[in-house]
């Protein structure tokens, strides 16, 4: 047993247990206080005072005074697609010359590039890739991260993917939650042929993925000229069935009414979300779902940002993530 004691600290946190909505996503609780840590997992955190009688105090290894500097809550990505084998660099300067992202992806690049090199990449160096990804983000102070599929497209690749994302999470201190999104993109064998694609997802990635027992999210790309609202639908529901949590990557180029669909759903969250309407607000608000908003993906495609403002003050829960991706936004 090893016991840290971090003491002289101003400590400062959200409050509560569910998603905060409105004004109450800016409420910090703050005091001087002090943290009691057993092998590595918080034992006991509150005003120094209060812990003083604390029998692991007898048997503390380290004491750390902070100075009255702060102590705050690891941080939380909600979004990332951080499993991939290669950058896309040069999809940089085709988007300064004018093309859209929706234009690379339809040209074979963007999604469908990063899908050829996981499949020409090996298990062991998407893993190495993955866990240095991971490690960078903990550097900066992100605790937990979820980490997404979706650059398989196939159920051999896909399911390669939750592997390399489970593993990562067994072999690093991070908090890690793997998402399924065997319907990132559709293939370039199924092009013309979209509903036969929603057919594998459903009726052998899904059912696949569930015996697997990785994934606990499934996420739909809901975009014109990649899945539509129906699409996504049916996705959907038969994860719910199965016992999925839901995501949406939605409305993040057109409003397709992917937002309506994700608070109609009850969706955990709706992601990106740039060109979401009122109508979408609203659902998201009355679903209960949150928005996660991605400014380094948007300041990337040099697309509007979404309207975090309205949606605050439209009791939608709000979080922030990276996008963590190999184009579109290589953050950390």
């Amino acid at each position: 047993m090893v016991v840290k004691f971090i003491r002289n600290a101003s400590v400062c946190t959200p409050e509560g247990e569910t998603p905060s909505r409105g004004s109450g996503q800016g409420a910090i609780r703050s005091f001087r206080g002090a943290m009691i840590v057993e092998n590595g997992l918080i034992a006991a955190i509150g005003p120094e005072e209060d812990l003083s009688g604390h029998p692991l105090l007898k048997c503390v290894d380290e004491e750390v005074d902070c100075g009255g500097q702060c102590v705050i809550p690891g941080f939380v990505d909600p979004h990332t697609h951080m499993c991939f084998a290669a950058r896309r660099e040069d999809e940089f300067a085709l988007l300064l010359a004018g093309a859209t992202y929706l234009d690379i992806l339809k040209a074979g690049g963007g999604i469908l590039s990063s899908v050829r090199r996981v499949h020409e990449t090996s298990e062991g160096d998407l893993f190495e890739a993955t866990l240095g990804l991971a490690l960078s983000a903990l550097s900066f102070g992100t605790t937990t991260v979820e980490i997404k599929s979706g650059y398989g497209l196939d159920t051999e690749s896909e399911l390669k993917m939750l592997r390399v994302i489970a593993r990562v999470g067994r072999e690093s201190p991070l908090d890690v939650v793997p998402t399924f999104m065997g319907a990132h993109a559709v293939p370039a064998e199924y092009k013309g042929n979209e509903e036969a694609f929603v057919d594998l997802v459903v009726r052998e990635m899904l059912p696949a993925v569930k015996e697997q027992g990785i994934a606990r999210f499934c996420d739909v790309f809901c975009e014109e000229g990649v899945f539509s609202v129906n699409q996504t639908r049916r996705i959907l529901e038969a994860a719910k069935t199965l016992g999925f949590r839901l995501k949406i990557h939605a409305d993040e180029v057109h409003d397709t009414g992917g937002a309506v669909l994700a608070g109609e759903l009850g969706a955990q969250s709706a992601e990106h979300l740039l060109a979401a309407g009122d109508r979408g607000i609203a659902s998201l608000a009355s679903g209960g779902t949150i928005a996660v908003l991605l400014p380094a993906t948007a300041y990337s495609l040099r697309k509007p940002y979404a309207r975090a403002r309205a949606m605050i003050d439209g009791g939608v829960p709000v979080a922030l993530a990276t996008d963590c991706n190999p184009g579109s936004s290589f953050t950390e």
